[in-house]
């Protein structure tokens, strides 16, 4: 797995309810990758204009980010914060920023307590489906203390999220659930494939214990069931859909209904075979 040397971690700041505990888990990603951590507020120049004075929003945006700033050093003294705060739509500003970031992490805006369709359009979702870096979607609650859980299918894009999930488990001193989902009345080549890929992985990563299951079922349903027991879920942007589009259904049903914090692997090349 490959990604920028020395890119930071972003974390988006907004007024969304969990945005504290976007800073918190954006600052253990930050820490524990050995990143930087950069503090990302969209100021919005026309809900200044309506306020009763043009500074108090912006004082606002400054409060938000210095609480920010403050929750980051309690969790993690030594990681190196900095904050910017820019013009313009968060989304615009964020999709920018991930160009030149290791991981951009942000809210779900609540995706988690609706159900029915999926909208397409929910900030969250298209960062994770046009950003230029692994975009990290975070919960209102706190991660459980399970495993981390990476969803694979063959793919490419899933290979690259193996190798990720490899990374994050090592730096998390977790444990990895590899879980390989075949739907009903499509034929099985079987678990060699997965082993294998597995193993070959694995080799670069000594420490980290790996458990695989191959499940039947619905892909999505049988992920986000599994994330319910996981600290962490990860999948790739668009596994073996590429008519999809940036995004496929899969993970866009991980987005939407993980209890768990997403992060959904892009912008990243898997490490080769003999890489090190």
């Amino acid at each position: 797995m490959t990604g920028s040397a020395g890119a930071p971690v972003v974390a988006g700041i907004s007024v969304l309810p969990q945005a504290m505990e976007v800073v918190r888990e954006a600052t253990r990603a930050a820490a524990a990758h050995r990143r930087d951590l950069v503090l990302l507020h969209a100021f919005n120049w026309q809900a200044a204009f309506q306020a009763t004075s043009v500074a108090e929003p912006r004082a606002e945006a400054e409060q938000m980010i210095a609480r920010a700033a403050a929750t980051a050093a309690e969790i993690e003294p030594a990681v190196s914060v900095s904050s910017e705060i820019v013009e313009g739509p968060p989304l615009d500003a964020l999709i920018r920023r991930s160009e030149s970031a290791f991981l951009v992490a942000v809210g779900d805006g609540g995706m988690t307590t609706g159900g029915g369709c999926v909208p397409a359009d929910a900030p969250a979702v298209q960062l994770a489906a046009r950003a230029g870096c692994p975009v990290l979607v975070v919960r209102r609650e706190p991660p459980v203390a399970g495993p981390v859980l990476v969803g694979v299918d063959g793919s490419a894009s899933s290979r690259t999220a193996l190798d990720f999930a490899f990374d994050c488990t090592a730096r998390r001193e977790a444990r990895l659930l590899v879980v390989r989902v075949v739907e009903p009345g499509r034929a099985d080549d079987g678990d060699d494939v997965l082993i294998e890929a597995v193993a070959e992985v694995g080799r670069r990563y000594p420490g980290v214990a790996a458990e695989c299951h191959t499940v039947r079922g619905d892909p999505g349903a049988v992920l986000v069931e599994q994330s319910r027991s996981a600290q962490l879920a990860l999948v790739g942007a668009r596994g073996d859909e590429p008519w999809r589009g940036m995004l496929g259904a899969v993970s866009q049903t991980l987005l939407y209904h993980a209890p768990s914090p997403v992060i959904v692997v892009r912008g990243l090349t898997a490490t080769p075979p003999d890489g090190p």
